[in-house]
């Protein structure tokens, strides 16, 4: 049929989660569509000459597929989920797709669309909420979409040095071996999004660079985008001297969690300061996550929202 819009469902885990037990799933895909929806083998078809409705039904398959993909436990909860994500957000012109990338980035609650949409609409963008709320995550894939789509040259990211109870002395190997375990969660950020052989290869070349904060003392950096992450562990003098390597045509993507601050007591965080300071300031974006945007273990939100009780009550 010319009306019919097919699209093939390779994996059987995917396949099932979308029609659930007894199809309860592909019905309230149907309500949400206002459409049938049929299926033949691994083949999901809705006929429809309607594109908004084809992008919905792309959108909402291709969600559930990520979902399944990133190993979710919570199957009878995805479609429900997804489902309630596409109501509120134009989801297809907020998603991050990076040239070359393994996966389509979708934002998983409104707060994280709020995001990415701030990402896109200011040159600095200060973000902090909890662990694994994908403060860091999304910065990263953002970034990269915009080196690989030429908007910048190059990514650079840094993150200050702060021993949390360990000695930097006590591990092995020389400067680069110590410091490497505190830049790993940025190469696992990337590697997520792109192969591990692209980032490799745009590390060789320079086009990303991941550095300690120490590092970016000197510099002006343009026509980059530049992210600090664990911004928290930055003192105010630190955040000063990040903040004014800002060159020309280029954006600042800030990340930070404030409940886990690894600074002596005595020494103010500097992303606490500079959101306190610059917070009127229309040019730049502040974003903060909770724990309902962890997107980790759903144990992970429990216990991130146990822990923000306690900081109301206190």
């Amino acid at each position: 049929m010319e009306n019919e819009y097919t699209i093939v469902v390779p994996d059987a885990d995917i396949l099932s989660c979308v029609c659930g037990t007894n199809d309860s799933n592909l019905k309230l895909i149907e309500e949400h569509l206002g459409i049938p929806v049929f299926t033949k083998g691994n083949q999901l078809s809705v006929e429809t000459e309607n594109s908004v409705i084809r992008q919905q039904f792309r959108y909402i398959i291709d969600r559930i597929a990520d979902e399944v993909s990133d190993g979710s436990k919570n199957l009878d909860d995805i479609v429900a989920s997804v489902l309630n994500m596409e109501k509120k957000v134009d989801m297809e012109s907020i998603s991050i797709l990076v040239p070359g990338a393994i996966r389509k980035v979708y934002p998983h609650t409104q707060h994280q669309a709020d995001y990415i949409h701030s990402l896109r609409t200011h040159n600095m963008v200060f973000c902090f909420g909890a662990a694994g709320s994908g403060k860091t995550f999304i910065a990263v894939a953002e970034a990269l979409r915009l080196v690989l789509s030429h908007k910048v040259s190059r990514l650079v990211i840094t993150r200050p040095v702060v021993e949390a109870g360990e000695s930097l002395g006590f591990l092995p190997g020389d400067l680069e071996d110590k410091i490497n375990p505190y830049l790993r969660p940025l190469y696992d950020s990337m590697e997520m999004v792109l192969p591990k052989e692209t980032v490799k290869r745009l590390i060789e070349s320079e086009i990303i660079e991941i550095a300690p904060l120490a590092y970016m003392r000197g510099r002006t950096l343009n026509n980059s985008v530049i992210i600090l992450d664990e911004a928290q562990n930055t003192t105010k003098e630190q955040m000063k001297m990040f903040l004014t390597r800002m060159g020309e045509n280029s954006k600042v993507f800030i990340t930070g969690d404030i409940t886990q601050i690894d600074l002596p007591k005595r020494i103010p965080s500097g992303l606490i300061h500079a959101t306190e300071l610059l917070q009127d300031i229309e040019e730049i974006g502040m974003i903060k996550l909770t724990s309902e945007d962890v997107v980790r273990n759903p144990l992970v939100k429990k216990i991130v929202r146990a822990y923000e009780n306690e900081q109301e009550r206190e």
